[in-house]
């Protein structure tokens, strides 16, 4: 349990993640009340700054007047126990305090609301300091070009790396996780291993994933990030505490937008009838791997256009040559590695 002594005004608590959880969602309740037990001037201090964090959480639906009475009935109560009733009984009697009161707590919760979220919202989390945080060595590639580049990690997964982006990863992914860092705009093939599951963080929201195809949207300058998913299923989260959902399961063509000001998760089913999404949607989710007795040439010719990248193979010995296959939920190597094991034993492919 963190040390919790240093905790002398309520600004303390008000600013504290552990005593909001604790307040909102009762998470280690058993801590903290018998914490504030200990004296009757703690006890006091907890629990106003309990009913502050529950008026700041009546954001989108306003604190009835019944229950600003009772909490403001428990306050009286407590400030009873510690001074004395003789004080505080007349006033708690009348009925024009009790009114003011009652709306000085409900402004000035309003007012206290206002201003940490507005100085919440500016409390972002960049690209820079995701990598600083990393001590594994990383290789940083950014996209300084006008068109995307293709990044081959060191499990056979791939990135479009789109340009003004960046992309941080290790040499080789060690331990039991394999890590990468963006800035910008990528579109990611991961190799499937269930033992090692795969996180792109990318500003405040983490996406795992396990083998599948997704596109991260998050440019720092923007307001929010974007998570697209092509084939497979990602869980999106993020590294702060949202006013909704904790986490997202995502399943083909849907997606999550991430509002960094609000900290508030937005699930979008379907993305065709999402404009702004549909808008970022390039060549690569257009076209289609699925190939049913389609020429070998021109299945390359697909991977060219969708990576953009050159494919050197004797077209004129494979033009008779017929493939069907699903290269759908695959990273650029495995896809070129099902097709050399389709044209026979001694067919390989070299990436320079």
């Amino acid at each position: 349990m963190q040390n919790r002594n240093p905790f002398t005004k309520i600004e303390d608590f008000l600013f504290n993640e552990s005593f909001q959880r604790w307040v909102r969602f009762n998470e280690d309740s058993d801590l903290w009340e018998e914490w504030s037990m200990e004296n009757t001037e703690r006890a006091k201090l907890v629990e106003e700054a309990r009913l502050w964090i529950l008026a700041m959480k009546e954001e989108e639906t306003l604190i009835s007047h019944q229950d600003t009475q009772i909490a403001l009935q428990k306050t009286w109560e407590n400030i009873r126990e510690t001074r004395g009733q003789s004080s505080i009984k007349v006033i708690g009697q009348s009925k024009w305090f009790r009114s003011a009161a009652a709306i000085l707590v409900i402004g000035l919760a309003s007012l206290i609301y206002l201003f940490i979220a507005k100085t919440g919202s500016n409390d972002t989390i960049t690209y820079q300091e995701l990598v600083d945080q990393d001590f594994d060595g990383l290789i940083e590639q950014a996209n300084n070009s006008d068109k995307p580049q293709l990044i081959t990690l060191s499990d056979a997964s791939s990135v479009l790396l789109q340009p003004k982006s960046k992309l941080s990863y290790p040499k080789t992914f060690n331990g039991n996780e394999r890590k990468v860092y963006l800035s910008g705009e990528g579109f990611f093939e991961i190799s499937k291993n269930p033992e090692k599951p795969f996180y792109v963080y990318s500003n405040e929201v983490i996406t795992k994933v396990y083998g599948t195809s997704f596109r991260v949207i998050a440019y720092e300058n923007q307001p929010n990030v974007e998570v697209l998913v092509r084939t497979g299923k990602v869980r999106v989260s993020s590294t702060k505490e949202v006013g909704n959902e904790r986490e997202i399961m995502l399943l083909p063509n849907q997606a999550a937008r991430f509002k960094r000001k609000e900290l508030f998760f937005e699930k979008i089913l379907d993305i065709t009838k999402d404009k702004p999404l549909l808008a970022v949607k390039n060549t690569f989710e257009q076209l289609s791997f699925e190939f049913n007795d389609i020429p070998v040439y021109q299945i390359f010719r697909t991977i060219e256009q969708a990576y953009l990248v050159s494919i050197d193979f004797p077209e004129e010995k494979l033009k008779n040559c017929y493939l069907t296959t699903s290269l759908s939920d695959e990273p650029l190597p495995e896809k070129l590695k099902i097709i050399c094991e389709s044209l026979g034993n001694n067919t390989r492919y070299e990436m320079n």
